[in-house]
């Protein structure tokens, strides 16, 4: 029990400190704010916890609830079944009050987590190394397109026009100061990127598996065309259980977004950067990664072994400036995983495909046709109707968000529309939604 427990300033205590800063009064203390400026929080008077309880009910029932809603809208979040035992183990009060680590030793079982979190991505992804998490899969993204700067000397990437608009837009916002410069590749009709000659100038190429429009890349054809080149590939980690790895075809760099792993939408977030690369290059990654050594006596035990970054090296060594990575996303995606297994996340992949597939199949009976032909996991873009983005806010009303109109991001696509399902995909809902399509 503590001695002493935490109790408000005194009017005593706020007197005498106002006393020793010279000043008459708290208001004092803001006599520099203009008072045009100032706002009053005018709250309520006091009520009872029972009063207030009933009160905060009514305002969260105004709040919109995905268990009541139809979803086959993905582009990047995805909602997906989280078991309950994810969620029992993460939210424990001694991962949630252990922020990232600076003595690192003490903090064990994070670090072990983090350990395991790494490990996973690995074993995912096929590389050989993954650091400890960044914030999300855009800035993941752009971090990788900086190492491949650094690693070649080079100053152009290419992107593929198929790799996440927003993705895009952000590794634009990293680059656009530095005098780095981004050329894009287009697609043909199947969805896959066309890679043409690659110069000597170009230090990567980014593509996306699958891509934004949910078809499936040709790595294999991609790593032939960029022999010479570092291979950037952006991953959704679920699909990845039943597709090929990238790091079995030559993949340089390996990053996403971690959100399907267990992390719940949230309105959009939060998120996790999946970052991971080849061991050679574990020098000019960003982020921290933890290792297993054993202590004194032999025991097992972890210890962050690398951290390029500017708190902990000279500035102009550091390899980023992220100061932080979201180490709570990792330990759910890492419980998840633990939870889930190899066979789990394999059955999560093979339902969120055959739903997908059952989707395509029901639209493309009512006349509305895929519009790319290549393979595709569980998006896939379809054309629509011209006035497509009116019946989709309206489909809102109904409770069901539905696949999100590209006209704003693929104008030379015309009337389309990118539909996902999932594993939480059901029949029922697809019907809802081909009704409301009516």
């Amino acid at each position: 029990m503590l001695k002493h427990p935490y109790i408000p300033h005194t009017e005593e205590d706020i007197r005498e400190m106002l006393d020793f800063i010279g000043v008459s009064s708290v208001d004092d203390l803001f006599s520099e704010v203009p008072v045009s400026t100032r706002s009053s929080l005018n709250l309520p008077k006091s009520q009872d916890e029972f009063t207030v309880f009933a009160h905060l009910k009514g305002i969260s029932r105004k709040n919109a609830d995905l268990e009541e809603y139809t979803v086959l809208l993905g582009a990047g979040i995805y909602r997906r079944y989280v078991p309950s035992v994810v969620y029992d183990l993460a939210m424990k009060p001694e991962f949630l009050t252990a922020y990232t680590p600076y003595q690192a030793e003490i903090s064990q079982g994070t670090l072990q987590s983090l350990f395991e979190y790494q490990t996973m991505v690995c074993e995912l992804t096929g590389m050989e190394v993954a650091n400890a998490s960044m914030y999300d899969g855009a800035t993941a993204l752009a971090e990788a397109v900086l190492m491949c700067f650094r690693l070649t000397g080079k100053e152009k990437v290419l992107v593929a026009r198929s790799v996440h608009p927003e993705y895009r837009e952000v590794l634009g916002t990293y680059l656009k100061t530095r005098g780095f410069r981004i050329e894009e590749m287009g697609y043909d009709d199947t969805g896959r990127v066309v890679l043409e000659d690659i110069d000597d100038e170009t230090a990567a190429v980014v593509v996306q598996y699958p891509n934004f429009f949910g078809v499936i890349e040709d790595l294999e054809y991609v790593r032939k065309k960029t022999q010479n080149t570092m291979m950037v590939v952006v991953v959704e980690p679920v699909s990845l259980a039943i597709l090929e790895p990238p790091g079995n075809f030559g993949a340089d760099v390996v990053v996403g977004e971690g959100q399907s792993l267990g992390i719940p939408m949230w309105l959009g977030g939060y998120s996790l950067g999946i970052f991971a690369t080849r061991e050679k290059y574990v020098r000019q990654m960003p982020g921290r990664l933890i290792g297993e050594t054993v202590d004194a006596e032999g025991n097992a035990s972890y210890t962050m072994i690398l951290q390029t970054r500017e708190q902990h090296i000279r500035r102009a060594k550091a390899t980023s400036n992220i100061c932080s990575n979201h180490a709570h996303a990792a330990l759910i995606a890492a419980v998840y995983l633990s939870v889930m297994g190899p066979e789990g996340l394999k059955e999560v992949a093979k339902r969120s495909y055959d739903a997908a597939h059952y989707l395509q199949e029901k639209l493309e009976e009512r006349g509305f046709r895929k519009k790319f032909s290549g393979d595709f996991f569980n998006e896939f873009v379809f054309e629509v109707p011209e006035d497509y983005p009116e019946r989709w806010k309206k489909m809102m009303g109904k409770k069901i968000l539905g696949p999100l109109p590209l006209e704003r991001m693929y104008p030379e696509l015309g009337n389309v529309a990118l539909a996902c399902a999932t594993e939480m995909t059901t029949r029922d809902d697809i019907e809802r939604f081909l009704e409301a399509m009516k």
